[in-house]
């Protein structure tokens, strides 16, 4: 078979995109998986933060809020965001670190709140002594993953997009009408191929005889915890300002706990490390008194990094018809709107969709690590 396009990767970044360009061109969205978004998609911790990331991914999350929160009917029937707020927190010696990141978001709509110790002691019970450095951001929000990029790969197909699943790639060919691509049980030719592979994106390249900007993918654990006393509904979004943790509530008073961990390591189905989620109670135990009663259960994923921490979108600058759609590094799910909008514009040569008024492609482009 033809197409235009073969997208390889399903999760949020390669079904985000099939659907933005579906219906235009001949598209093929190949999954390695037997389900879709089964690796980094299926274990995120599902917010929608401005601020993580850092201002370079900040203007993708901010354009990406309006979609999240008010999709268009065709698309979902709901939104998929619901409030939480977010409550950076750091020790009084964290004071200068505050600062920064006020000064970081300042010429931006992004809102943040410095807040006190007593303020702090209201939002999160049982703090110790010793934290007193806080912001609290009110637009932060808990995001339906599994409903989005379900939506998205819906849409897809709606679009005319085929979804293979079960379709690990084995060989990627320059020929003379683009590539050729074969997987387990198949095979198949696009003029253009959409590297959206997440931790395997290196393997990808190299298979396409492409050189990579170097994408490492980290092993990040979670945690489900059953503390006393139990979280609350209305706890927030809870962040170390120094990157050492965060944890957020879940259904039936359970708690998410991450301690912010990043472990270099191959692309694989990773598998959480006791030590990990060890140091992340003890981190939690830190700043409040809670008793961890049980861990209930811990998973790992693979966060996949650039060596700028930046995503990586844009046609390769030496290999006519290769895309880059990787490296969006723990980030992926709260900027997917925008990244699959810019990622369509510029692999399709459209001009950018309104929302994207704010952003520069070229801060993404794999254009900023050729060597001169």
């Amino acid at each position: 078979m033809s197409y235009d396009v073969i997208i390889i990767g399903a999760g949020m970044a390669g079904a985000s995109l099939a659907a933005e360009i579906s219906g235009k061109v001949r598209v093929l969205l190949l999954e390695a998986e037997a389900q879709p978004g089964y690796h980094a998609t299926g274990r995120s911790a599902a917010f929608w933060d401005e601020t993580y990331g850092g201002p370079g991914v900040q203007p993708l999350t901010s354009a990406s809020g309006e979609f999240l929160a008010h999709p268009p009917t065709d698309f979902s029937e709901t939104g998929f965001l619901r409030p939480r707020g977010a409550l950076i927190v750091g020790r009084s010696s964290d004071a200068l670190r505050i600062d920064s990141m006020l000064a970081d978001f300042a010429d931006t709509d992004v809102v943040l709140e410095r807040q006190d110790a007593s303020a702090i002691a209201a939002r999160l019970s049982g703090l110790r002594e010793g934290w007193s450095e806080a912001l609290w951001q009110p637009a932060c929000a808990d995001i339906d993953v599994a409903g989005l990029h379900g939506a998205y790969l819906s849409a897809a197909r709606r679009g005319g997009v085929v979804v293979a699943t079960n379709a690990c790639v084995s060989d990627i060919a320059r020929i003379s009408t683009g590539w050729r691509v074969r997987w387990s049980g198949g095979e198949a030719q696009g003029e253009t191929i959409v590297n959206a592979a997440g931790a395997w994106a290196n393997n990808v390249a190299r298979m396409a005889g492409v050189r990579t900007p170097g994408i490492t993918p980290y092993r990040r654990t979670i945690a489900q915890l059953r503390t006393f006393p139990a979280v609350t509904e209305d706890l927030p979004l809870v962040i170390d300002v120094g990157g050492s943790f965060y944890f957020k509530p879940e259904a039936g008073g359970k708690l998410w706990l991450s301690p912010h961990d990043e472990t270099p390591c191959p692309a694989s189905d990773v598998a959480p490390e006791e030590i990990d989620v060890a140091i992340a109670i003890e981190r939690l135990q830190s700043l409040v008194d809670w008793r961890v009663e049980a861990v209930e259960r811990r998973w790992a994923g693979l966060r996949s990094f650039a060596p700028d921490r930046l995503p990586i979108y844009g046609h390769d600058l030496d290999a006519s018809g290769f895309f880059w759609c990787a490296g969006q590094g723990g980030f992926g799910i709260q900027t997917a709107p925008a990244a699959a909008r810019l990622s369509a514009a510029l692999l399709l040569a459209e001009s950018p969709h309104l929302s994207l008024s704010r952003i520069d492609p070229a801060a993404y482009s794999p254009a900023r690590f050729v060597i001169q």
